[in-house]
């Protein structure tokens, strides 16, 4: 291993992925993600999230549960993590089943994360035709699931759902439930993630950007962190995280030549619906710019030593404790991911320990 320097900063890391399709069958992508799934249980990476996008090229894993269940049998010490399962588009008492069947699969690993399901041409295709509708399902559903959590027969009664005196054979691995999380880029949603103490991971903004965002969660988590029955008040310490493409390299031209290449693969898939419906949204078209993702540090490409630079930098100007890497993006083969992924675990992620 070469000579690291030590940062002075702790952090944790995270494999972040939405599984794009490549050229080769779904099967042999599937298979090469469980690879990088194996290489990150063995080296040191905290958690395993999948996101969860229907109907576009971004995602062709879009059932979250199924790939992580597969994922639990390949793996030994790796957390798993749903970020998130979109709440409204599932059965709630269906959805509880598989959550504590992950949980037990996985012999308590399961990170769970949800959200609302924030791109509206998914979310109507499952029915839910306004984004005030879908954040409303999406907090019933997840009154739904704790109450079931908590209790061992499920009564209750809401807008959207309702269950009277269901009995509950089956309870998480975990007690009282798995760790919570909820992804978000509104400052307005803080307070209430906060005062739960969910964690939580910002995604396209920089890091300045989010400073603001994480530094209210401090404060509000910090005059909440000893109130009894939080939401999740069983982690110690919330994961405060940010979402970023990495890609290691020898050299920073070669790591700047193949980032920018698959780059623009990656934003045709994240934008395909957009897209396709003619809509223009100003942090779609921010996506599209490589440059200016690069010089913002919105994406970590280089050599080692500039990631770990870029890293330190992102730490400094957000304040988070947990960064989420995006390793497989665009049309990188999976060598390209491999050899980048074991260039950031011997020469990056050490300076960090």
């Amino acid at each position: 291993m070469a000579d690291v320097e030590h940062s002075g900063i702790h952090l944790d890391f995270g494999v972040f992925d939405s599984v794009e399709p490549g050229q080769e069958p779904a099967f042999d992508t599937y298979e090469r993600r469980l690879k990088m799934a194996e290489f990150a249980d063995d080296n040191g990476f905290f958690c395993f999230h999948l996101v969860e996008h229907h109907t576009t090229p971004f995602s062709i894993a879009p059932s979250p549960g199924v790939f992580l269940s597969a994922m639990a049998q390949r793996t030994k010490r790796i957390r798993l993590g749903p970020l998130g399962f979109l709440l409204p588009f599932y059965n709630p008492l269906r959805l509880y089943h598989e959550i504590c069947m992950l949980d037990h699969m996985s012999q308590g690993r399961l990170e769970l994360g949800f959200g609302r399901g924030v791109v509206p041409i998914e979310a109507r295709r499952f029915g839910i035709p306004t984004e005030d509708q879908g954040r409303e399902m999406m907090r019933e559903f997840l009154d739904v699931l704790l109450t079931a959590f908590n209790n061992d027969v499920l009564n209750f009664e809401g807008k959207y759902y309702n269950y009277s005196g269901v009995r509950l054979w089956q309870k998480p691995y975990q007690k009282p439930y798995p760790p919570l999380w909820y992804p978000t880029a509104n400052i307005n949603n803080v307070p209430w993630i906060a005062e739960a103490g969910f964690n939580t991971c910002g995604i396209i903004e920089t890091s300045k950007e989010y400073k603001e965002h994480f530094a209210l969660y401090k404060k509000i988590w910090a005059e909440h962190k000893n109130d009894p029955n939080r939401l999740n008040g069983h982690v110690a310490t919330p994961k405060l995280g940010l979402a970023r493409n990495v890609y290691v390299a020898r050299t920073d031209g070669g790591a700047v030549k193949d980032a920018r290449a698959a780059h623009k693969v990656w934003r045709q898939h994240i934008g395909y619906l957009f897209d396709e419906a003619g809509i223009t949204l100003e942090p779609l078209e921010r996506l599209g710019r490589f440059d200016e993702l690069l010089e913002k540090e919105v994406m970590l490409i280089g050599s080692p030593a500039t990631v770990r630079e870029k890293v330190v930098r992102t730490v400094e100007e957000s304040g988070i404790n947990y960064l989420n890497c995006l390793f497989a993006f665009g049309d990188l083969s999976h060598e390209q991911v491999m050899r980048s992924m074991r260039l950031f675990t011997k020469e990056v992620m050490p300076a960090f320990a």
